[in-house]
């Protein structure tokens, strides 16, 4: 059992957990430029006159390069960092905390795909609520001026405490999206191994922990996110104008302001205001760039965590041993 000799700590579920926040981690550094203009071209709504700022995603990317600012496309990397690394933690220690649950009070062999979108919602419900802070900085940071981003205390202080969980009700209902895309991955993911298995039925290998290749991790990562992308997009570019930085000390050119007006901060408003302003095509505005970007980190997410987990296992693995051995040591020495 995984809890033997730990004390009751659940060890698989902390490899997993650990496993995904390290590629998550990786993924969100390599990807930052990318997200960073991806989230301020998401936040801009348009006049009603149809004037705006930005244009594709590669506006962004070359306002940056004018006002020598390129260095401020990693602007707020270290909170998104830090609510990347804890997010996909907590997400990936509920969710196999919750499956293995489920299955042990089940007496069920496997999990089915209605019982494991509600593993996935509980796990992302309670990871969002502990790292919304952090997204709603991270989102600010990203959605300042280029080089006018402040640090992440005074980020958070500018407003109340309860701004700094604006979008959570949004985040809450994105928890279908990882529900979705795990969901998806995990399905497809049984049925490679599946078939690995019976390949090597007639062979003395040891198929109790068969991984997949790292092609076929990154590709059934893409797919699946692909799908969660586009059934919750409207959703998320609601909750980017709402956590979005105030436009008013956005810009030196005071030219540039009409373009920008101040996003609503309630879903309802923000969906109305793409609504009336940009009409249906404002609901998907940026989905090309959003899944580029959901996609490769998501896939890259889930390849790194495939290929690291059997290493973070054995390490954990030892860790286990040695605590459980220093316990009996100690125990030895207060007898």
């Amino acid at each position: 059992m995984a809890g033997d000799g730990g004390g009751g700590v659940d060890w698989e579920s902390l490899a997993e957990a650990t496993s995904g926040a390290i590629g998550s981690l990786v993924s969100t550094t390599v990807l930052y430029p990318l997200d960073t203009c991806k989230t301020k071209f998401q936040a801009e709504l348009q006049t009603q006159h149809g004037a705006q700022k930005y244009r594709n995603l590669s506006d962004v990317f070359w306002e940056a390069i004018r006002k020598r600012q390129f260095l401020s496309l990693y602007q707020g990397l270290n909170t998104k960092n830090i609510q990347s690394f804890v997010s996909s933690f907590f997400y990936f220690y509920g969710y196999s905390y919750f499956k293995r649950l489920y299955l042990e009070k089940s007496g069920a062999k496997s999990i089915g795909t209605s019982a494991n979108l509600l593993v996935a919602a509980a796990a992302g419900a309670c990871t969002v609520i502990v790292t919304q802070p952090l997204d709603t900085a991270a989102s600010r940071m990203q959605t300042s001026a280029f080089g006018k981003s402040k640090g992440l205390r005074e980020t958070l202080s500018e407003g109340t405490w309860m701004e700094a969980f604006d979008g959570l009700g949004i985040s809450i209902i994105l928890t279908c999206n990882p529900s979705i895309q795990y969901t998806v991955f995990d399905q497809l993911k049984q049925r490679i191994i599946q078939r690995q298995r019976r390949k090597n039925a007639g062979s003395a290998e040891d198929n109790s922990r068969v991984a997949l290749s790292a092609f076929s991790a990154f590709l059934l990562g893409a797919v699946s996110k692909s799908i969660a992308t586009v059934l919750t997009y409207p959703l998320i570019r609601c909750k980017v104008m709402i956590q979005a930085a105030d436009p008013d000390e956005d810009d030196d050119n005071e030219s540039e302001r009409p373009s920008k007006s101040r996003a609503p901060k309630t879903m309802a408003g923000a969906l109305h205001a793409i609504w009336t302003k940009e009409g249906i095509p404002g609901f998907f505005k940026g989905l090309n760039a959003q899944i580029l970007k959901t996609v490769l980190s998501s896939a890259l997410l889930l390849m790194i965590k495939e290929k690291i987990s059997k290493f973070t296992w054995v390490s954990l693995l030892a860790l286990r041993r040695y605590l459980f051995v220093s316990q009996k040591r100690i125990k030895s020495v207060t007898v």
